[in-house]
């Protein structure tokens, strides 16, 4: 959410910023003020109201006890017309705050400078690529034939169970998905993350908190009865971890990383491109989550990208890196960079990780502050990356690890796995 005082100090500045976003943000910031400019009327009003009556109140005090009842009763009845509108007023102010937030709610990110302009992921740029790309023999497949020749992944079944895009993982594919999920946690606690389990439901609270409430509500699984939310990321559970907390400036920089199942709605889509592990509505992912000092959050940043760059050095995947453009930007982020493993069998890229800074935008929402060296409070920066999403990167490893006889382990997922090949 972004922070009243900047819109009212720049607003030409926001609005112009959002076109890169192709949002013309301008009637909506003009209302936010007036709305604005009407709460801060009403609170002043209420204030010199309660002010006021506080004042004839101990008036009312000091005749009593000088033995002037009369006086005393008259202003006694100024204090009952006092009392009623300042319960309009408080009525009214309420009111308008929450039409205010509920405004505010609406208005995403400021993309970062370096941002390019763009309508859709068409436009994205790539900062980065590294890796070669195998050559296939013929009749090489793609990962959902290669799960069911060797019974290691059973879409049907999932069907069966609850849905299409719930898999079953089975035998050597279900070691394979355990040993990743490892070595990822393994690999960033080496890189400083604190571990952490998390609920895997959250309050509504905790959705607006970071963001995806009420911009993603018709993605996220919601349980009427109990008003919870299946997580879409562990990003959601990890940063409500600060929601109404006030640091100090030595407790940064705050490192997590969490093992989370993920729930997403994914309506009306279809086709190859949605095909086996390539979109899910329960998936796997490990998550990392930083809240920064903000005059180091963008140096964090590059450190979270170079991390995740390590980690497919590992596995000897074909990458590479896009920064986003305003028109495929999260609503939240101010900057994030997608990670893309080439699927070889597919001839495609896919996106295995979002890497993203977005400055105060949750921290606002979360009320998440720290006290600088003058004992002020100031909003610090929260910032996110997926280190990594299992089902892509465990598509590009079924489909570039293939051989006539079987599919080989990546050497560095061997200890974790206990074995070499899927045969």
């Amino acid at each position: 959410m972004l922070q009243l005082q900047a819109i009212r100090e720049d607003k030409e500045q926001i609005v112009e910023a959002l076109k890169k976003r192709n949002i013309e943000a301008l009637p909506l910031i003009e209302s936010v003020l007036q709305l604005d400019e009407k709460r801060r009327s009403l609170q002043a009003r209420l204030d010199n109201t309660l002010a006021e009556s506080n004042s004839i109140s101990k008036e009312i005090g000091q005749l009593y006890k000088s033995g002037k009842a009369a006086e005393a009763n008259v202003l006694k009845e100024r204090t009952g017309s006092l009392k009623e509108e300042s319960k309009d007023l408080n009525e009214a102010l309420t009111a308008t705050a929450t039409e205010l937030q509920n405004l505010l709610y609406q208005i995403p990110n400021v993309p970062h400078s370096s941002v390019p302009a763009g309508n859709t992921e068409e436009d994205n740029e790539e900062v980065f690529r590294e890796g070669d790309i195998p050559t296939l023999k013929e009749g090489a497949l793609p990962h959902w034939e290669l799960a069911k020749k060797y019974d290691i992944i059973d879409f049907e079944l999932g069907v069966k169970i609850a849905g299409a895009g719930f898999p079953v993982y089975k035998g050597k594919g279900a070691r394979l998905q355990r040993a990743l999920i490892s070595y990822f946690l393994d690999k960033n606690a080496a890189a400083g993350y604190n571990e952490i389990q998390v609920p895997h439901l959250v309050n509504e609270a905790s959705g607006y908190g970071t963001g995806q409430l009420p911009d993603k509500e018709g993605q996220m699984y919601h349980v009427g009865e109990d008003d919870l939310y299946l997580i879409p990321t562990a990003e959601v559970p990890v940063t409500n971890i600060f929601r109404d907390v006030i640091l100090s400036e030595s407790d940064f920089p705050i490192t997590h990383t969490a093992y989370t199942p993920c729930f997403r709605r994914e309506a009306g889509s279809y086709g190859a491109h949605v095909r086996g592990l390539n979109r899910l509505h329960q998936f796997d992912k490990v998550e990392i989550v930083r809240v920064e000092h903000p005059t180091k959050s963008y140096e964090a940043l590059d450190g979270m990208v170079e991390h995740v760059k390590n980690i497919l050095r590992e596995l000897k995947l074909p990458y590479r890196i896009l920064r986003l453009c305003g028109g495929d930007l999260g609503f939240t982020s101010a900057l994030t960079f997608d990670f893309e493993v080439f699927s070889t069998a597919q001839d495609r890229w896919l996106e295995i990780s979002s890497v993203s800074n977005f400055e105060t935008f949750q921290a606002n929402r979360l009320k998440l502050r720290y006290k600088d060296e003058n004992g002020k409070s100031q909003l610090a920066h929260t910032l996110n990356g997926s280190s990594l999403a299992l089902p892509r990167v465990l598509a590009g490893i079924l489909e570039n690890y293939q051989t006539e006889d079987g599919i080989q382990i990546p050497e560095v997922l061997i200890p974790y796995t206990g074995f070499d090949k899927i045969s």
